[in-house]
Order: structure tokens, then C-alpha cells, then sequence
């Protein structure tokens, strides 16, 4: 509660470091933040540089696929099988978001979205610190903001990358589980360490999920941070597979984590199609063990990623944000799935034993078998992954190309209506 915290085997390593893919982003699409210093993660949002006054569209990039298009949240719920479960579910649910740095227009800025005649979410109440996230008789869900020891002051300094990122992260809560409270956790900088204490702080609040939309390369000593910080039985800890194509990212590596790749999500007569989005992070771990519900056989290790959501920037979402920008922007880039799939296990409210175990039918569906709760993606790449010269096996292809059943990129799919599988 808030008033506890203010108180306060092929191959191990198959093509795994081969260059990364194009990312599909054109010179209408910027990267939120830049590279990590050593030690440090980088948020993995997206924004497109120019939009109409009307918030809803923009002009088209060069090199992308399709004219840009971007997402309400109606339309989102609607993609993912959620409309029902969003008006019905959450009320009481607490969905945490971690993030680095402080956003201080972070509350006004969710409001303004969830009240907005487009997105229409309804009111979001400020908790008070001290009290509890889940009160019953709580007419409207509250939102809280919090420092990476649990308290309301001192909040860390304001960044407005992160600010971004933070907005991004609220509205897709909002936007999937317009119901459940909203718990941010601000890191005091972008260090590892850092943002690891701020996991470690949401969740001794006890929330359905936690949603984290950044990562950085891989290190030799990852497996321990992944247990020091991201191993929280019975919370559903969702990590950005990455925006850099090809390749794995930490804490996404993390097996105690659920790791979120990114599609192209297009609207498709009366309903919706994906295909992999060439930008998503995705590969075989050079470090973390293969957890014993993966059974894919071109990776020794732990494979990236578990399942996936919107994340192409040229298929983008609505984001308000004012801190240093313009208001109504759209952004894409995996941190969007990482935070739609947080929210979806908000809405079902279920103690996840074994982070991502229960995708894979703890360990039952086995590699090539579809989890028919799930919408299989089966088109689209991030790169090349079969290898050079003497590793090349085109078994390896599924690391970075989507087909029937699990693949790297996608996971074994997206969110199709039911909350049996989270």
C-alpha cells in the first residue's frame, strides 16, 4: 500500500549479436531517447515528428509500408478483443508503471487524454498518499506518483524524454483498463540499479502488473540483476522487447519477466490484421538459462519474445503530453506493447506464478503448436537471424521471422479477447 511505501540447445548464442535489421522508421519517426550509457537503459518509444492539428493523423514517412495511420483507444480495445473486459473489468486493479526521471505535468497530461472527446475514459481521481490504491468505495479509478523508495517527495528530476515516455505509458493503462488505478514509480535517473529499486518498490504495492518500456544490451551479469530486481511471483512483470530490430535487450531477457515484441497493427474491413513490425527487438539471450515452458530448438537460452502488440510507429496511438512538447502526439516503438499487454493483465487480475509460463500452456504447446487464446501472427521479419557461414541454419529463421505457432518477434501472438491465458 501506499502508506507502507512512504513510510520507507543448438547453438547458446545463434546470430544473437548480428547487426540490427532496418527498423522501419523514416524521417518522420525519432527515437524518445538516445543511447544508453554504459550501465543505463534507454526508453523504447517512438514519436512521429510532424501531426495535423487534429491530432489524428499525419504525413506520411518515407519509407514505410503504408500511409501512417494512429489508434484511439476504442480502437485498441476493439483490436485486441478488449471492449468488453475495459467497460466490465479493472475497478479496484492496480496497474503500476516504472519509469525513469520525473514528468510533472504526469497527472494533468492523463486527464486531459482520458477526458478528451476522442478517447472519452472518463475522470481519473489523484490518490493520496497514505491511503490505500484499491478502495472500494471509489467512484473513479486514482492515479499516484511516487519516487523509487514509495514516497510522494522528493520526486526525481524532470527529464522530458522520460516525460514522454511517461505520458505513453499512462495512456495506454488508461486506454486498455480505463477502470484500474494507476501507480507510477519514478527511478531517480536511468541507471539499471536504479530503475531495478523502482520495480522492486511497485511491487510491494501489491499491483496486478508492472509495466517497463525500456532496456539496454545485454551484460555478463544480468541473470543476477534479473532476480534481484524482476522476479515477482504472482505479479506480471511486462518488458519492452526493444525498438533496435534483431536482437535482445535486458530485462526483457529476464525469464521472470514477459517480454513484449512489437507488430504493425492495420485496420482490415470490419476487423483488424498484424504483421511483425521489422523494428521489434527479438533473438536468443547470450546469458539467461532457457526457462522449461520454452521449448523452441534453436536457442539454448532464453528466447525473446513471449507475446506481442501494436508497436509500429506508422500504425501509432494518441498520446497527450505537454512537458516540453506540443500536446496531442503519436507515438509507436514497443514501449506501447509492452504497456497495452501490462494493462491486459489488469484486466484479468491473475496471479502470474511463472511470468510468461502460462503463454506457453506452462510448458504443454509445444514449439510450431498455437495457444488458440491468442491471435497467432504469422507474416513479417526484424532482421536476418539464420547466420553466417558455418552456423547457418535456416532452422533459425522463427528467431527473427514470424510463422505458425512461436516465433521470436511475436511471441506466441497477441491479445485476442480472452483473459483465461493471463
Amino acid at each position: 500500500m501506499l502508506a507502507a511505501a512512504a513510510a520507507l540447445v543448438l547453438f547458446a548464442t545463434p546470430a544473437a549479436q548480428a547487426a540490427p535489421s532496418s527498423t522501419g522508421l523514416s524521417y518522420m519517426n525519432v527515437r524518445v531517447c538516445g543511447t544508453p550509457a554504459l550501465g543505463n537503459a534507454a526508453c523504447d518509444a517512438i514519436r512521429h515528428v510532424v501531426t495535423s492539428p487534429d491530432k489524428g493523423g499525419h504525413k506520411p514517412g518515407g519509407g514505410g509500408t503504408a500511409t501512417p495511420v494512429s489508434y484511439d483507444a476504442g480502437q485498441l480495445q476493439n483490436a485486441y478483443g478488449m471492449t468488453s473486459a475495459a467497460a466490465n473489468d479493472g475497478s479496484g486493479v492496480t496497474v503500476a508503471v516504472v519509469d525513469a526521471y520525473n514528468d510533472p505535468n504526469a497527472y494533468n497530461d492523463l486527464v486531459t487524454y482520458r477526458t478528451s472527446t476522442q478517447e472519452n475514459l472518463g475522470g481519473i481521481a489523484q490518490c493520496k498518499v497514505g491511503t490505500t490504491l484499491s478502495d472500494p468505495s471509489a467512484t473513479e479509478p486514482c492515479f499516484a506518483q511516487v519516487n523509487q523508495s514509495g514516497a510522494a517527495s522528493p520526486l526525481p528530476q524532470g527529464n522530458t524524454s522520460w516525460g514522454q515516455e511517461i505520458s505513453l505509458d499512462l495512456d495506454m493503462v488508461s486506454a486498455i483498463c480505463p477502470k484500474c488505478n494507476i501507480l507510477l514509480v519514478e527511478a531517480n535517473s536511468s541507471n539499471l540499479s536504479d530503475l531495478g529499486t523502482a520495480v522492486n518498490t511497485a511491487a510491494s504495492f501489491g499491483p496486478a502488473s508492472i509495466g517497463n518500456s525500456y532496456g539496454a544490451g545485454e551484460f555478463s551479469t544480468e541473470a543476477s540483476d534479473a532476480s534481484l530486481y524482476y522476479n515477482h511471483p504472482g505479479i506480471a512483470v511486462t518488458v519492452a522487447a526493444g525498438d533496435n530490430g534483431y536482437g535482445v535487450e535486458f530485462p526483457a531477457a529476464a525469464s521472470s519477466v514477459i517480454a513484449v515484441g512489437g507488430t504493425s497493427l492495420q485496420s482490415s474491413g470490419s476487423g483488424w490484421s498484424q504483421t511483425v513490425w521489422s523494428g521489434t527487438g527479438s533473438g536468443c539471450s547470450a546469458y539467461i538459462p532457457k526457462p522449461a515452458w520454452q521449448s523452441d530448438p534453436g536457442c539454448s537460452n532464453r528466447t525473446v519474445a513471449d507475446i506481442a502488440a501494436d508497436a509500429d510507429p506508422n500504425t501509432g496511438v494518441n498520446v497527450y503530453d505537454s512537458y516540453g512538447t506540443s500536446g496531442w502526439l503519436i507515438f509507436g516503438g514497443t514501449s506501447v506493447a509492452a504497456q497495452i499487454v501490462s494493462a491486459v493483465y489488469g484486466l484479468a487480475n491473475t496471479s502470474v506464478i511463472n511470468g510468461a509460463s502460462a503463454l506457453y500452456g506452462n510448458g504443454m504447446i509445444k514449439f510450431g503448436g498455437e495457444n488458440t487464446n491468442l491471435t497467432d501472427i504469422i507474416s513479417g521479419s526484424n532482421g536476418s537471424c539464420t547466420g553466417h557461414g558455418h552456423n547457418f541454419s535456416q532452422s533459425l529463421a522463427y528467431l527473427c521471422t514470424a510463422q505458425t505457432g512461436y516465433d521470436g518477434p511475436s511471441g506466441m501472438g497477441t491479445p485476442d479477447g480472452s483473459l483465461s491465458v493471463f
